[in-house]
């Protein structure tokens, strides 16, 4: 498999515990209501630990991305693929998990601007 789709599957997977470790939260108090009533620094401690199989995929990505150790990308590219892949991410886990956020146009078209980011950082 070559460095850059590695890199961009593990950044897939990164994002994936981050939205859910910044946003779960939210989720569990809508399915269990006694999660309500949890002390903020216990809910930050669970975040925490999702952001800990977050950083133990985002780290190697940037590791077997970056052209510093041989990768395909430069340090601006990789963070423009990153915030591209956390807005897709997160907008794929709200319309499956947080139903009742409904996606507007402007937030297509905010997510498009994102995404020729991404086209401009590769313009050499």
């Amino acid at each position: 498999m070559s460095r850059a789709i590695l890199t961009v599957l593990m950044l897939c997977i990164s994002n994936i515990f981050m939205t859910f470790a910044w946003y779960g939260n939210l989720k569990l108090q809508q399915m269990y209501p006694q999660v309500k009533d949890w002390p903020l620094y216990l809910v930050i401690l669970l975040s925490w630990c999702l952001a800990l199989l977050e950083y133990s995929f985002m780290i190697p990505a940037n590791r077997i991305g970056s052209q510093i150790t041989g990768g395909p990308f430069n340090i601006v590219q990789l963070k423009v693929i990153q915030e591209a892949v956390s807005l897709t991410v997160f907008t794929v886990i709200v319309s499956l998990v947080f139903k009742g956020q409904p996606l507007q146009w402007n937030h297509f078209v905010s997510f498009g601007l994102v995404l020729l980011a991404v086209f401009f950082a590769f313009i050499k």
